[in-house]
């Protein structure tokens, strides 16, 4: 193994298919007529009425198309029915009839005014009642946390006298729920299945109820991105303060995390970082190689649209030499001798250089760790990269337990190896042939440093053209390192596949894997291409 390798490198490992592997690594990742009044005539609602001898008034009924109707329910209006004048010394006059009948469903008729007093004049009827009030309210609108229950329609406005009252109209349905607006749900890790070993102390969270730094001061306009840098320049535990609602923080600038101290982001839940498609979110880089026991922890967040651009072009060879970059690893991030943790977080959207034989790494890409890599209960899905579509290690040890991988992708393609009877070009003083493609999900490579999946789901991940490992790429380049897959399911992966080993009874991985180790052991999982 090299103390210090240069930024990258291939070895050929095995015939045929250990040729095809990658084994290198690169530095930096929504109206009635009124009702007369007469002593014989019934007393009728509307318009003013004439009036007869001796005969009593009405009272002026209410409502469309309604004699006498008071408190008509939701009819449009009936004009006032004006009282019958007085008449002279008949006989007592017969009162009113009947009551008018209720008004249509609109706004209830105004109250008729009453006759005046007719001489001997009985009194006539109440007008009747009007029919039903006002219509149903309706439903409140869809809100942000679902809509409140509409009100319901007003009561009829009042008619004639001695009218009934109007009913009042039907509750209006309520709004449907409206999406999440205060809360969202954290979708982190593996939903199907965990590690029923456990995990180990490395992979527990950080306390962080005494941080160094806290972003924000309870709103989420404190939450700015030039507070996070200073937070992150600073180092060690770092918490945020943004109100109780989730709060995205757009980075227009990669962070740099200092590498000769320990620091942990924890996000609460709350946070996610967004490279806008343009920039690699964190940046952890120590010049040494395996020598450092500083690193970063990354607990309880998200990190979204993060991109890095590959800027060292492979010189231009025809093909089957390869193309793309020498650089631009680590869509998300980026580390270079120093350890990384990872809990209970979110990767989405990220991608690194999109071909290259050695470059990848489309949401981490870790070089050279003393301490490796830990991933716990978290979630990588639609990340991508040459290789490593979602996480890739150079000497850098992969322990991963409880996790989801999903429609992740390496888009390079022919994988790679050093064949001079291919190609006459020397990049990184090999005849590099191949343009990457390995690792859809998962990708390790290097001397005597192994893999552990535990209690995963790897699932519908793609390598690239004639490259290898939809699910997981692993070559150990001395056979020094070994595979443990336990408690694992690995479907729908695409890619080439073999599986070489020294040692051990297991000698197939099944077709999502593609790997060279010292030995292999599958322990109650479901690998595809295994019965």
């Amino acid at each position: 193994m090299l103390k210090n390798p240069s930024p990258w490198f291939s070895l050929a490992l095995v015939p045929a298919l250990a040729a095809l592997s990658g084994c290198g690594g690169s530095e930096p990742s929504l109206d009635l007529p009124g009702g007369s009044s007469s002593g014989n005539g019934a007393g009728q609602g509307g318009s003013s009425g004439s009036s007869n001898t001796g005969a009593g008034g009405g009272t002026g009924g209410s409502g469309a198309s309604a004699q006498g109707g008071s408190n008509g329910s939701s009819g449009s209006s009936g004009t006032n029915g004006s009282g019958g004048t007085s008449g002279s010394g008949g006989t007592s006059g017969r009162g009113g009839s009947s009551s008018g009948s209720g008004g249509d469903t609109a706004n209830g008729g105004a109250g008729g005014d009453p006759g005046s007093s007719a001489s001997g004049g009985s009194g006539g009827s109440g007008g009747g009642a009007g029919t039903s009030g006002g219509s149903a309210g309706k439903g409140g609108s869809a809100g942000t946390s679902g809509g409140s229950a509409g009100k319901g329609g007003s009561a009829g406005t009042s008619g004639g006298s001695a009218g009934k009252a109007g009913s009042g109209g039907s509750a209006g349905t309520a709004g449907s729920a409206g999406s999440g607006g205060g809360s969202t749900t954290w979708n982190a890790g593996n939903p199907n299945g965990s590690c029923k070993a456990g995990v180990p102390a490395r992979g527990q969270e950080v306390d962080t109820s005494n941080p160094t730094t806290v972003v924000g001061n309870g709103s989420a306009s404190s939450c700015t991105f030039s507070a996070l840098q200073s937070a992150v320049n600073t180092g060690g535990v770092i918490t945020f303060d943004c109100g109780a609602d989730p709060v995205t923080i757009t980075v227009s600038s990669t962070l740099n995390v200092p590498s000769t101290k320990n620091t942990v982001i924890d996000g609460g839940r709350k946070i996610t970082l967004d490279g806008g498609h343009a920039v690699q979110i964190l940046r952890f880089y120590s010049a040494d190689f395996q020598a450092n026991d500083h690193g970063l922890t990354l607990q309880h967040i998200a990190l979204q649209n993060a991109k890095e651009t590959g800027t060292d072009v492979i010189p231009d060879a025809p093909a089957p030499c390869s193309q793309g970059f020498d650089d631009g690893e680590g869509g998300a991030v980026y580390m270079r001798d120093g350890y990384l943790t990872v809990i209970d977080s979110i990767f989405t959207g990220n991608e690194a250089a999109p071909l290259g034989p050695d470059t990848g790494g489309g949401a981490i890409y870790v070089l050279g760790s003393k301490s490796g890599v830990t991933i716990v209960n978290s979630t990588f899905t639609n990340n991508q990269a040459s290789n490593a579509g979602a996480v890739g290690g150079l000497f850098a040890e992969l322990d991963i337990y409880d996790s989801l991988f999903t429609n992740n992708t390496a888009t390079g393609h022919d994988a790679n190896s050093n064949d001079p009877d291919h190609c006459d070009a020397i990049n990184n003083d090999q005849n590099e042939v191949g343009s990457g493609g390995n690792g859809g999900a998962i990708y390790s490579d290097g001397n005597d440093v192994n893999v552990l999946l535990c209690g995963d789901a790897v699932l519908d991940n793609a390598a690239g053209m004639n490259a290898f490992g939809g699910g997981l790429f692993f070559t150990s380049n001395n056979f020094g390192g070994t595979l443990t897959i336990t408690d694992t399911t690995m479907t729908g992966n695409t890619g080439g596949h073999w599986t070489s080993v020294k040692s051990g009874s297991t000698t197939d991985a099944g077709t999502a894997v593609g790997t060279n180790n010292k030995s292999t052991t599958i322990t109650n999982s479901t690998l595809q291409g295994l019965k």
